[in-house]
């Protein structure tokens, strides 16, 4: 039995709150970071052994579980798992089991680099094709015209890959504590600042402003 669509015309099932969303799309990292910074002292106090020996590997463990139940979460009020959050679960899982069971803070390190060239590869292969997959993803969310689609698209793509190069620049170059905190800060900055320069050309694209 199907639940009724609400007033958006979507399935009530596929509704979720605002705040939810955003606390299951950020929660993960920001219990990282807390991880991270109070590591010393939770490894400390709970005498835990191997394989937290720094706070880079009980951090990497929270996120692991963090990241599993904010999807199953999400899950259980969508009923609907969007493949983003699912290629970053898996990626996050393997790089955050490589990282505890080597003892090489490595590997966490290269995630985001590998989740963003993934998103990045992934969007500009789709339009090579002529197809957005960023519009398959988002299409629900967002009205624009195909030409608008295929522009931000394209931009997204670049910015994933510009990401994973950044990334790549801080963690190789900056202390571990310096990468740990512009994980949040500097990439939610970023990504801020990138989604604010394409609101003019979503409008130009969007059929109501056409419209207007």
């Amino acid at each position: 039995m199907t639940s009724q669509p609400d007033e958006t015309g979507k399935p009530a099932e596929e509704q979720i709150n605002p705040t939810l969303k955003l606390a299951l799309e950020i929660g993960p990292i920001i219990l990282f970071i807390l991880s991270y910074n109070f590591g010393d002292r939770l490894i400390e106090a709970f005498n835990l052994g191997e394989p937290f020996t720094r706070p880079i590997f009980l951090a990497t463990a929270v996120i692991m579980i963090a990241t599993l139940i904010s999807i199953a979460v999400s899950w259980s009020v969508t009923r609907t798992l969007p493949a983003m959050p699912i290629v970053t679960a898996v990626v996050v899982s393997i790089f955050g089991g490589l990282t505890l069971y080597l003892q090489d803070d490595t590997f966490i390190k290269l995630k985001p680099t590998i989740i963003n060239t993934l998103f990045g590869v992934t969007l500009i292969s789709g339009m090579l094709m002529g197809r957005s997959f960023l519009k398959v993803v988002m299409g629900p969310a967002f009205e624009l015209d195909q030409e608008g689609w295929n522009k931000l698209t394209w931009r997204w793509g670049f910015f994933f890959l510009f990401l994973a190069v950044v990334n790549e620049v801080v963690w190789r170059n900056f202390s571990e504590a310096f990468w740990v905190g512009f994980k949040f800060w500097g990439m939610s900055g970023l990504t801020m600042a990138f989604v604010a320069c394409q609101l003019p050309m979503m409008m130009k694209h969007s059929p109501d402003q056409q419209e207007d």
